[in-house]
């Protein structure tokens, strides 16, 4: 029955990569629901939603004919449907099967973007044991079947209601106008309507059709009757027609003599709503899509990216005016280029709210990770998520995702132990990890914290003594000894195993996160667990920041690190060679820092300056600056690689006069502030400029500024 135009061909070629983004999600949410069942199997909202979602992946895939997909996940729609209606039960084992099965139709569809693949025949043999077993629940679940038949067909058989008898019903299909330009092809309905059953006649009513000259080619002006005999229950072929409920009206009588004929459509629509209502409840952002779908744009992210670029150039290019409009004084023009600030900023806000995520979304991979990963080290452990609303840029969290679970693995491998050893040390059977996020100075701040065994500081130190790492005789400190570990090639693993033991992994997570303006920090106890932290920016682009001046130079603090800004007051101690000293402010001490003397800028100090109170990672400093140029809208240019090792910095910025801004990273410089580097003068450069080796590496500041 396959009748598709040319025209049809190429919607569907173009429409693929949006049947595979949404399966993959559902995919991802499959996963989700099915280990919250494990703690909750008799939860009949996830069991409707477990259901939902292998249901929606058979019917798109119907719809693009994709019958490999259909037939897999029509057994697993069967063994799902068993569940919901109480006729197996979850068991561990169910749950490892469905889960490998998720995997599998995970696989199918990825190999739609390869054309011509034929998948290896280890793939066709996975396929055909999980089909075996989930027919083995399912008949050990009917026992007593009237004869013998092979189990899959028993599978169909049982699930989903069929009669040895069958039945026939009558279904008419009224297509509303829009159809076609809403995106759907009725030929496709129909052609997956025929994988129900058989379609005995077809009647096309064509009272609908204008006269010739009035026919518009993109309307749809359908109305078909057909018969169809089917063993699918009347449920099942409702369902057929989930996906067309706004496009179509759907009426279906039940022809069997046993069965009271009924207009299934108004039947099937309030059952469905019902059900809706119940799991969007229960579920608000897992289902709620479902019903919301027609709210949602899907945009290319590389155009995205490419607004987000055209629109930091128009924030520098409004900063630019307004500074212009400034030096003209023409009270008019000053108004109507703050309009045009505002405009900006507004635009600005709303362009960047559309590329911020939930980082849920990536921490409720870990569930399955934990979930295989912890059966296979013989380990029980409890996953606790906390702040997955937490929201920040899609690319960083992209970006951010695999080095995430590296330190996730990392945890559960390294970390906790086995119920041996954890009865043995007087600790709880059950081991237990802890992802967080949160918003913290202007950025995002992820921790990954276990109850484990804690880092063994011997061993570590021993193994940093046969690499060379720590001369012999010499012991560093508690900080430096545990920042051993990002080393590349380090690792105190006992033997190679499949997780660990190569000296491979905490090297590069550091280094992808450094790549993302963050930074790592590592706390352990021996005996009590590990906790890693993660900060990172919430955005790659453009920031609000508080512009600051120091003799020529301009820099700029994330505005959301600022807390405060005083007078510059007396030290209560005298500002030593690094510039740092402590200010009393409210009773409490807070440490200072010069930016003219830690970074050695040549110029004098005027007769007043001003104190800057930051925060980061819950401890306050403060930073001593010249003169306070206001809030600013940063477009965030990264450093040259020349510039990368300069301390304290994460960026630069171009401002609307054309200077350049570096943009401080508050954590690196709390630590400057707190833990001065020891400081020496060099040869002069040409600019009259100091050098300063620990905070740049040889680079002068003025020299930084000058080269972006």
């Amino acid at each position: 029955m396959n009748a598709n135009t040319p025209d049809d061909e190429r919607f569907l070629r173009e429409a693929l990569p949006a049947f595979v983004s949404e399966s993959i999600e559902l995919l991802d949410q499959l996963e989700h629901l099915l280990l919250e069942l494990e703690a909750a199997p008799q939860d009949r909202d996830l069991l409707d939603a477990l259901f939902r979602c292998a249901h929606t992946i058979k019917g798109s895939a119907g719809l693009f004919g994709l019958d490999e997909i259909v037939e897999f996940t029509h057994h697993v729609e069967t063994y799902l449907d068993a569940l919901r209606e109480a006729k197996v039960s979850l068991t561990r084992h169910t749950s490892q099967v469905l889960l490998r099965s998720a995997d599998q139709i995970r696989r199918l569809i990825g190999m739609l973007g390869d054309a011509g693949a034929d998948p290896a025949q280890h793939i066709g043999d996975e396929r055909a044991s999980l089909i075996a077993d989930l027919a083995r629940e399912l008949s050990n679940s009917n026992p007593s079947p009237t004869h013998e038949a092979p189990q899959c067909a028993q599978v169909e058989s049982t699930a989903s209601g069929q009669t040895a008898s069958g039945g026939a019903h009558h279904i008419t299909l009224h297509f509303k106008r829009d159809t076609f330009r809403d995106g759907f092809d009725p030929i496709a309905i129909l052609d997956y309507l025929a994988t129900l059953g058989a379609i005995d006649s077809l009647v096309l009513d064509t009272s609908r059709l204008p006269a010739f000259e009035a026919l518009d080619a993109e309307d749809c002006h359908l109305d078909i009757s057909l018969h169809l005999t089917s063993t699918h229950r009347t449920q099942d072929i409702e369902a057929a027609f989930d996906l067309v409920r706004e496009d179509c009206d759907v009426s279906i009588v039940s022809l069997e003599a046993h069965t009271e004929s009924v207009d299934a459509n108004n039947a099937a629509s309030d059952a469905a709503n019902l059900s809706q209502a119940a799991i969007t409840e229960r579920k608000p952002t897992v289902e709620r899509r479902a019903s919301d779908d027609n709210r949602f744009v899907r945009v290319r992210a590389d155009r995205l990216d490419e607004v987000i670029n055209l629109l930091g150039e128009l924030v520098i290019a409004g900063a630019g005016t307004a500074l212009l409009a400034q030096k003209t004084g023409v009270s008019d023009l000053i108004e109507s280029s703050h309009h045009l600030g505002r405009l900006i900023e507004e635009i600005r806000n709303g362009t960047l709210q559309l590329r911020m995520v939930q980082i849920g979304e990536t921490f409720g991979r870990f569930r399955r990770v934990v979930h295989d990963l912890a059966a296979e080290l013989g380990k029980d452990v409890h996953l606790d998520i906390v702040g997955g609303e937490t929201e920040l840029d899609k690319s960083v969290v992209e970006r951010i995702a695999d080095p995430l679970m590296h330190l996730v693995r990392n945890a559960l491998d390294h970390g906790l132990e086995t119920r041996e050893q954890r009865l043995a040390s007087g600790k709880s059977e059950q081991g237990s990890l802890r992802i967080a996020a949160s918003h913290d100075a202007g950025g995002i701040l992820i921790s990954i914290q276990d109850d484990g065994r804690g880092i063994d500081r011997v061993r570590v130190l021993a193994r940093a003594r046969e690499r060379g790492l720590v001369a012999v005789g010499s012991t560093p400190s508690d900080s430096d000894l545990l920042a051993l570990i990002f080393e590349p090639g380090f690792s105190t693993a006992e033997q190679v195993t499949n997780l660990s033991g190569r000296g491979v992994g905490m090297d590069v997570v550091r280094r992808n996160i450094e790549s993302l303006r963050g930074r790592i920090d590592l706390h352990s106890e021996p005996g009590q667990g590990t906790r890693i932290e993660v900060r990172l920016p919430l955005t790659l682009a453009i920031i609000d920041g508080f512009l600051v001046g120091v003799g020529q130079s301009k820099f700029i603090f994330p505005l959301d690190a600022v807390v405060e800004v005083i007078e510059s007051r007396p030290t209560e101690t005298a500002v030593n060679a690094s510039g740092c000293s402590v200010v009393e402010l409210r009773g409490q001490v807070l440490p200072i820092v010069s930016l003219r003397t830690l970074y050695s800028l040549d110029s004098d100090a005027p007769e007043r300056s001003s104190v800057v109170v930051i925060q980061s990672g819950g401890r306050r400093y403060g930073v001593m600056v010249d003169a306070l140029l206001g809030q600013h809208q940063t477009v965030i240019k990264p450093l040259s690689r020349m510039f990368r090792s300069l301390r304290g910095m994460s960026g630069s910025s171009i401002l609307g006069n054309g200077e350049v801004a570096l943009i401080f990273d508050v954590t690196s410089l709390c630590e400057l502030a707190e833990h001065p580097p020891t400081m020496h003068r060099s040869t002069l450069p040409d600019d009259g400029s100091l050098r300063l080796k620990p905070p740049t590496d040889g680079l002068s500041l003025n020299q930084a500024q000058d080269s972006n």
